[in-house]
């Protein structure tokens, strides 16, 4: 039991991990600060983290990797519409 809640919050820290980022872009509509190097490997280490999950059936590693998924892909939009590399 323990270890689940362990996990939840482990989890729970990560899914929102990302989000005063998209805030703060949204809010000075500039992602200078932000690494794209780190969007797109951090991208794709979550999607090999969602498929580990599914292939476990383990719904915390489902969940928590989807929502970052979620988030990652807003904060990449945000890049590509504020940084110099226009959609």
């Amino acid at each position: 039991m323990i270890w689940t809640i362990i996990g939840a919050l482990a989890a729970t820290l990560t899914m929102f991990s990302f989000v005063p980022q998209i805030f703060r872009a949204l809010r000075t509509k500039s992602v200078h600060d932000v690494s794209p190097v780190t969007l797109f490997q951090l991208s794709a280490g979550v999607c090999l983290w969602l498929v580990y999950g599914i292939a476990r059936g383990d719904p915390i590693i489902i969940i928590a990797n989807a929502t970052t998924i979620v988030t990652l892909a807003i904060l990449i939009f945000l890049f590509f519409k504020y940084g110099k590399i226009k959609l």
